[in-house]
């Protein structure tokens, strides 16, 4: 109890600092401000002959950390920097780890534009102090902004983002020269920040900032990863540090939430493993709920007794979000027919050990990189300005692996700014749009496909901002195709766990993981092997069935047929994930596919060391993509030169002809179901297991592997009668971003520029 000693601080912050480091984020400095008094400078150390460090690192890993005195921070300054600055939370959820370390790289690599930076921020701390002995907070909200903006996105521009930028803004807007700065705090915006008003209107701002902070939220909580709502403090410079009291009067001094939270696990353990302190403790809480006077039993039985749902977030059940999703019951039931027979599952992915995969020849490919050809330039232009082409952005994923689960819509995440403003990347794909729309003097009909768990959102957003200001046809196609998920195989989980590669255990720690998987097989087998998983919320019933869908889907929801007739003459479509940002209607590129007659023609770019998940091969001596899951070995895939970009050229009347449809006959509905599901069967079907959470209570949770399947869209150059081409890309039309650690890489080596030269913003 009581204030920390300075050995005790030094510990307290060397302990947050090595955490910080072991976890990988490399922060921390400003994580153990806190446990040091009053306003203090935390300055780095060179290592001495005492430090651990020395003769290893010229640096020390522990900083020092300087209390301004009163002759550094008056006590009217004190009182004038609280009377002036918001503290806020902005709510979002965001790894700041990969972002300290593009930092430090760029510390250690001398890079002159952000070296500059540096010693620019150094210099503005440097007048932050001055004018915090002066005393003059208005000059220190300048000065703080002038940091945010200026050096720091100097050294890595994703240190802000759509929500501080607006919110900047928005703050400008209202009070004018009343507002007088922005504050970050911590390693990126959107986490720790503060806003200084003047403080005559300090506390109206505070009431309208913590309504704007979360209605801006709400704007934009299908477009950014946020944890809760904002949330402003009541804050005091606090001048004596971590301390602490050590209440001894009240027999439950915890909170009811922390029962809760804690009681569960509590409950497991034999009451001899508790300690004296403990069993006291939960005593006095048995007390309390036999006396009834409070809510408190109500809370614990929630945390205690499982809650099972029937009901989807919307309040849908499984059968009529199965139905609104365009649930295929014939399929379903064939597939796990299929499975439980054996015939597919996770071993089966995998192409046939007689089949002979081996790279493809130059011959088998048309470079298209450094390549110039006047005839077929002028192909492609032609076929533009007779309106003969369109586009199809696949936007059906919530980018997992992009936000690391935060479950937003991927493609209205504002990730990069061009012309001053954080862009998305649906908008960066209608503003190449209309960039060749007008230079070429044609009219390209742009269609974004979307799924269960994006289709709303993106709906709202394109309403919202009209459209982006994206004056040509633009069509939605909702996706028509959903899969059941099911109790998997044990067969398939054996496999799984026999492939999977793990370290040594200890003998203890073997047996706990051998019980573990044992408990998971017998469930699996008492539960019934390739049944329907249906016991959890209908959310985690169900899922995606793969891209392949994305075509047929818009076959079968008549979005295909109504573009046909709405422009008649049109005859290719380019297809492209939403995270392939540099591809666009290049007349070079829809020139060649032209003139090779071919039903599709897949882009193609050199792989690289992280691209993962199969690539272009020959396949018993014909060219074919195989997708990852398919590859015999990790080692025959890094045997492939060209790496599959997703990005297809297609030939619209040739490929309904592949499935036994015309344009005409998209107008019949059960024309159009037979034709997919005859296509589908031909197609190789995918078993993969993925892990789904079961809740009991509060937080508690249970972990079951499910089994499900997917088809994928490169399969399609398995089928003998559509001819397909490949054409090699250039990277930077070709590359992918998969997650946020590749944009800093993506924006040095010129892709970002390229993409700005593609563009053209309303």
């Amino acid at each position: 109890s009581g204030p920390l000693t300075e050995q005790d601080r030094q510990l307290v912050g060397a302990r947050a600092i090595l955490g910080e480091w072991i976890g990988g984020s490399g922060g921390g400095w400003q994580d153990s401000g806190g446990v040091w008094p009053g306003i203090k400078l935390i300055e780095g150390v060179i290592a001495g002959p005492q430090d651990a460090e020395y003769g290893i690192s010229r640096g020390r890993l522990m900083p020092s950390h300087h209390l301004l005195g009163a002759d550094e921070a008056s006590a009217e300054t004190r009182q004038k920097l609280q009377d002036s600055l918001v503290l806020v939370h902005g709510g979002m959820a965001q790894n700041v780890g990969p972002i300290l370390e593009m930092v430090t790289e760029r510390y250690l690599l001398r890079s002159e534009a952000e070296w500059l930076g540096r010693e620019h921020a150094i210099g503005i701390l440097d007048q932050i102090l001055a004018a915090m002995q002066r005393g003059d907070i208005q000059e220190i909200g300048r000065l703080t902004t002038e940091n945010f903006e200026g050096p720091l996105q100097t050294i890595i521009p994703w240190a802000t983002n759509r929500f501080t930028d607006l919110m900047i803004e928005k703050c400008r807007e209202s009070y004018g020269e009343d507002f007088w700065g922005f504050w970050m705090l911590g390693g990126m915006a959107g986490g720790g920040m503060g806003f200084l008003f003047k403080p005559s209107v300090k506390e109206e701002a505070k009431d309208w900032l913590a309504k704007t902070l979360v209605q801006t939220k709400r704007d934009l909580s299908q477009s950014l990863p946020f944890a809760m709502d904002p949330v402003i403090y009541d804050f005091k410079i606090n001048d004596q540090g971590t301390h602490a009291e050590l209440i001894t009067d009240q027999p439950n001094p915890m909170s009811d939430k922390y029962y809760a939270l804690r009681l569960p696990d509590l409950l497991r353990l034999p009451p001899r493993e508790l300690s004296r302190d403990r069993q006291k403790e939960l005593g006095a809480v048995g007390n309390r709920c036999r006396d009834g006077s409070d809510h408190l039993p109500r809370v614990l039985i929630d945390s205690i007794l499982p809650q099972s749902s029937q009901l989807s977030e919307s309040g849908q059940t499984l059968a009529e979000l199965l139905t609104e999703c365009g649930f295929d019951r014939q399929q379903h039931e064939a597939i796990r027919e299929d499975l439980q027979k054996g015939k597919i599952g996770l071993s089966h992915n995998r192409l046939s050990s007689s089949l002979t995969i081996k790279d493809v020849k130059q011959t088998d490919v048309i470079d298209l990189r450094n390549h110039s050809c006047p005839e077929r330039l002028q192909l492609g232009t032609d076929a533009i300005r007779r309106n003969e082409v369109g586009v199809v952005t696949l936007a059906a994923g919530v980018g997992s692996r992009w936000t690391q689960g935060a479950g937003v819509c991927k493609a209205l995440h504002p990730f990069h700014r061009f012309a001053g403003k954080h862009r998305s990347f649906l908008e960066v794909h209608l503003a190449k749009n209309r960039k060749t729309s007008s230079q070429y003097s044609g009219t390209i009909p742009h269609l974004v496909t979307t799924s269960h768990l994006t289709d709303r959102a993106i709906r709202d957003r394109l309403e919202a901002e009209s459209n982006y200001r994206f004056d040509g046809p633009l069509y939605v196609s909702t996706g028509q195709s959903i899969g059941l998920r099911t109790i998997p195989m044990i067969r398939d989980l054996q496999f799984l766990w026999e492939e999977t590669s793990q370290q040594l255990l200890d003998e203890q720690q073997q047996k706990v993981l051998e019980s573990g998987r044992a408990a998971l097989a017998q469930w699996a087998k008492s539960s019934g092997e390739g049944f329907d998983y249906t016991d959890n919320l209908p959310h985690q019933c169900i899922h995606p069935v793969g891209h392949w869908y994305e075509i047929p889907n818009m076959i079968l929801n008549g979005v295909l047929n109504q573009v046909l007739d709405d422009h008649p003459s049109l005859r290719y479509l380019l297809l492209h994930n939403i995270d392939t940002l540099g591809a666009n209607i290049d007349p070079l590129m829809l020139g060649t596919h032209i003139e090779q007659h071919s039903a599709l023609s897949f882009e193609v770019i050199t792989r690289r060391l992280d691209d993962r998940g199969g690539g272009l091969a020959s396949v018993d001596g014909r060219p074919r993509l195989v997708e990852g899951l398919a590859m015999p070995d990790e080692e025959s895939e890094f045997e492939l030169t060209y790496y599959n970009s997703m990005t297809t050229w297609i030939d619209i009347d040739l490929l309904l002809a592949s499935m036994n449809l015309t344009r005409s006959s998209l107008a019949d509905p059960s024309e159009c179901e037979m034709a997919v599901r005859k296509t589908s069967k031909r197609l190789p079907t995918y078993i993969t297991l993925k892990e789904v959470k079961k809740r009991w209570g509060n937080g508690q949770e249970d972990i079951y592997p499910v089994a499900q399947f997917e088809k994928l869209w490169g399969d399609m150059t398995s089928l003998p009668e559509i001819d397909c081409s490949f054409f090699v890309a250039p990277i930077q039309r070709g590359q992918q971003l998969k997650s946020q650690a590749q944009l800093d890489g993506w924006k040095r080596d010129g892709s970002a520029d390229f993409v700005e030269s593609i563009c053209q913003w309303p």
